[in-house]
């Protein structure tokens, strides 16, 4: 308890150190704000980085070459880098590689309110859960992402994360678990993917972020489908030699025959949760039907037929406690 009450009090001094200095320069400030960031989430802070620039895996500013079209080459840097988890881009922080100083001066025009037109620098005030209007924050938000994937791509080395930070305000994560450097999706998805100052007091996500740090693949919605995948095909395995047991007979036709109801039955059930969830049922009807029947199997097998039927026929379900439910 002592240790959760401890990184809540660390969350709130970080929250409010930062979110007091919204709106100031993200160069001076994005370093800083990530080392105290680390320290918050758990993990280790970035290394002081060497001279030989391939053994800088986890650095500041990580010096890399930009390949050109017409055969040239041009310096950059990351604004951190960590080897196989992640490139981090701090919005507006200075660019190093072709046309750098023209997104600067754009930046900074845009920024003192002299850039295109009547646009303004405008951050969202609250975690944005619908599409949000694309204002001048969005496009240089944007443009720090576009960034990134550019030094990605520098790399040879797509990493699992990308992350674009404007400091004292918003994180964002973008995810290609693949590292094919194709598909860089909001991670885990668009109403969560952008984690504000105040999303910080949450352990799950402070837990996320550590992962994205440590063990980026941990969070690989591929491989907790597959982990459940199993559980569940161990659980049914479980479950058929136990209704094969009860057999009522040990005649090898008679065993075949029982084996294929089993398989015919196991098969239902699973198509009804799935309808569920895909909303071609009412949310929870069969699970309901399951609860109802506990310690009730001389007669689950009647209503649950009752059930697969009606399902069939799209009607009314009249097993339900509250009387016909429709299907």
């Amino acid at each position: 308890m002592e240790g959760t009450q401890s990184n809540q009090f660390e969350a709130e001094a970080f929250i409010k150190r930062w979110t007091a200095r919204m709106g100031g320069s993200e160069r001076a400030n994005y370093a800083l704000f990530v080392v105290e960031l680390c320290d918050l989430i758990g993990v280790d802070r970035p290394d002081p980085a060497g001279e030989e620039t391939e053994r800088n895996d986890y650095v500041f500013e990580r010096a890399v070459r930009f390949r050109h079209d017409d055969g040239s080459t041009s310096p950059g840097r990351i604004d951190l880098y960590k080897k196989g988890c992640f490139v981090l881009e701090a919005k507006q922080s200075k660019k190093r590689e072709k046309g750098g100083e023209v997104y600067e001066q754009l930046a900074f025009a845009l920024e003192s309110g002299r850039g295109a037109g009547t646009a303004t620098l405008e951050r969202p005030r609250a975690k944005v859960r619908e599409k949000p209007q694309l204002s001048t924050w969005d496009a240089l938000m944007r443009s720090a992402r576009k960034q990134a994937e550019n030094y990605a791509r520098a790399l040879d080395e797509w990493p699992p994360f990308l992350i674009v930070a404007d400091v004292g305000h918003v994180i964002e994560l973008y995810s290609d678990f693949s590292r094919q450097g194709k598909n860089y999706a909001q991670f885990p998805d668009r109403n969560s993917f952008r984690i504000t100052m105040d999303d910080l007091r949450s352990p799950e996500v402070r837990a996320r972020l550590k992962a994205v740090w440590e063990d980026p693949f941990s969070l690989d919605p591929a491989k907790h489908a597959a982990e459940v995948t199993q559980d569940i095909a161990a659980l049914l395995a479980k479950m058929t030699q136990t209704m094969e047991r009860r057999a009522p007979s040990d005649d090898p036709l008679i065993k075949g025959e029982w084996a294929f109801k089993i398989s015919k039955f196991l098969m239902r059930c699973i198509f009804a949760m799935f309808a569920e969830d895909v909303g071609l049922l009412p949310k929870g009807a069969f699970l309901k039907l399951i609860e109802q029947h506990q310690g009730k199997a001389n007669r689950f097998h009647f209503a649950v037929n009752d059930f697969f039927a009606t399902m069939g026929q799209r009607g009314l379900f009249a097993s339900h406690p509250g009387g016909h439910q429709e299907i």
